[in-house]
This record gives C-alpha cells, structure tokens and sequence, in this order.
C-alpha cells in the first residue's frame, strides 16, 4: 500500500458509461472507442446492474450523448 494518488487521472478519448450494483452510489467507468461497441457494453451489463451513460469524450471534453441516437 502506497500513498493515494493526488494528481487526477487521464481519460482516452472514446465513450463513458458508469456501472453500479443497484442501489449503490458510486460505480466505475467503462471506455468503449466506438458507439456500436458501448450500445453492446449497455445492453450486456444493464441485466443486473444500473448502467449511466456519462457522454463521449473528445479532447479532454464530455459531450452528451441523446439516446435517441443510442437504440
């Protein structure tokens, strides 16, 4: 055990999703690099979990995803 990190970590460009056990605040982030990869990621994990779509990340930036392009 080492001391916690104190500098943020970098995200890769690509899609976000957030996976928690219901009823559970806080979850972990998936990466998926395309939008056909990260609707198989939804579909598979939101049997038995809760599954937030956190955005596509561009840059550096998160930008909304609509689910009306999603299904």
């Amino acid at each position: 055990m080492g001391r916690p990190a104190t500098k943020p970590t970098k995200l890769r460009d690509g899609y976000y999703i957030e996976v928690r056990n219901r009823n559970q605040r806080f979850g972990i982030k998936i990466h998926r690099e395309t939008k056909d990869k990260l609707l198989i990621a939804i579909r598979e994990y939101e049997k038995s979990k809760d599954v937030i779509v956190l955005g596509h990340l561009k840059n550096g930036t998160m930008e909304e995803i609509e689910f009306s392009n999603l299904y």
